[in-house]
């Protein structure tokens, strides 16, 4: 029995939506402009939520350059949404200075690796073989930074404390930047010049590949004491990378840090710190607490769209009852019941939603991605939105179909047909 009356409203459900689909071919400029109001507010969703995927996933590849169980200190927040009242409490702080890292390296006794590091400019390398673009990134570094910034060596080696307490003129290459500047060799044991001073090339690193700044493989790193003789010392701070043992030390070690960098920095009991600490966790922490009002705006104002076009549904479908009143009268003469009637006018509610819904969603996803393309970045489909939207436009066809199809199925047969 039950697997009978399955069979019969699906059934139903198929008339309906075959007598839904020649309603709306029957009036094709009605139909076409009561669903571009669907369309519109479903587009506005999706091509927002797609262009925030595109730039969210890079983001989140671009914060992700710290390795496991590393948190980094600096001086400056890692992503401050604010406006310049509160960015005046970060130009006060004292800097980070080399004298502040080093006692991070001698007192924190639960890390695995302490590095600091800086940058100091962008511009060009110059070898016997050829000369770089003018956007080469010049980074200061100590051994410890390696392992916290999840570089891993490729050939030849990687600084070593010597480097760093001798101030020596090697460096280590990005390996975009090794096959650029020496495209038919190994770069190890080559010289190259920076700001015209002679650097050793002791090793070159594994590619990491593009991001949004461009090529995260296009940098030089330099022994961070050889990099301030060089380029000042004065009105410097530098970043403190720390990566803890295991993740059950990570709270402590954390904890530690802090403490060790509080009582170098003279920070009163009670006071906050004045300095930032943050993880890959943390940022992408913030940068999606942000994203998220930005998306609850949109919502809220394709809302007051999606309202409009349901409005625009149930007046058109009103019309469509009083026009198709002698239809309903035959209909209920021949033996259809109340909830056929029903059926059949919030089926062509749904569909209508619908086609505006899978336009809206596919000029979306278009729209958005045209970020990607422009940007050249990984384009995206927000699947979990593309059925939001979806879902939402069937819940627009339901609650405003209702009344036009209550209003039809409760019209009297003998009057209707009697209807001219």
């Amino acid at each position: 029995m039950s697997t009978k009356r399955t069979t019969i409203l699906l059934g139903e459900l198929k008339e309906s939506f075959h007598m839904a689909m020649s309603a709306l071919t029957a009036h094709k400029l009605r139909s076409a402009l009561t669903l571009l109001g669907v369309l519109v507010g479903v587009f506005s969703i999706i091509v927002v939520m797609t262009a925030m995927r595109v730039m969210q996933s890079d983001v989140e590849r671009e914060m992700s350059q710290l390795g496991g169980q590393t948190f980094m200190i600096q001086k400056w927040p890692a992503v401050y949404f604010g406006g310049p009242e509160g960015f005046e409490k970060f130009w006060r702080r004292k800097n980070i200075t080399l004298a502040h890292g080093l006692k991070v390296e001698e007192k924190a006794t639960l890390a695995r690796s302490v590095g600091l590091e800086t940058t100091f400019w962008g511009g060009q390398i110059e070898t016997r073989y050829k000369k770089s673009a003018p956007n080469v990134q010049l980074f200061g570094e100590t051994p410890g930074s390696f392992p916290a910034r999840n570089w891993e060596l490729q050939d030849g080696r990687l600084l070593l404390d010597v480097d760093v307490d001798g101030a020596r003129d090697v460096c280590v290459l990005g390996n975009g930047l090794a096959k650029t500047v020496f495209p038919r060799a190994s770069a190890v044991g080559e010289w190259l010049k920076i700001n015209g001073i002679n650097y050793l090339v002791v090793g070159v690193l594994e590619p990491k590949g593009g991001q949004l700044n461009g090529d995260q493989d296009n940098f030089a790193v330099v022994p961070i004491t050889t990099g301030m003789n060089r380029f000042g010392r004065w009105r410097r701070s530098l970043s403190i990378l720390v990566q803890a043992r295991n993740q059950a030390m990570y709270d402590d070690t954390v904890e530690q840090v802090r403490g060790v960098l509080r009582v170098a920095r003279k920070v009163p009991p009670g006071k906050e710190d004045d300095f930032e600490l943050f993880s890959n966790d943390s940022m992408i922490g913030q940068f999606n607490s942000f994203t998220m009002a930005v998306r609850v705006g949109v919502v809220a104002v394709s809302s007051i769209s999606l309202l409009a076009a349901g409005i625009g549904i149930m007046n058109i479908m009103l019309v469509s009852v009083t026009e198709r009143t002698r239809e309903i009268g035959i209909r209920r003469a021949i033996g259809a019941k109340k909830r056929n009637i029903m059926t059949q006018f919030i089926m062509e509610a749904i569909v209508i939603c619908e086609v505006g819904g899978v336009m809206g969603v596919l000029f979306g996803i278009l729209g958005g991605n045209s970020t990607a393309y422009f940007l050249k970045l990984t384009p995206v489909i927000p699947v979990d939105w593309a059925i939001i939207g979806l879902v939402i436009c069937s819940i627009v066809g339901i609650i405003f179909g209702t009344y036009p199809a209550y209003k039809a199925a409760n019209l009297d047969p003998i009057e209707s047909l009697r209807y001219e």
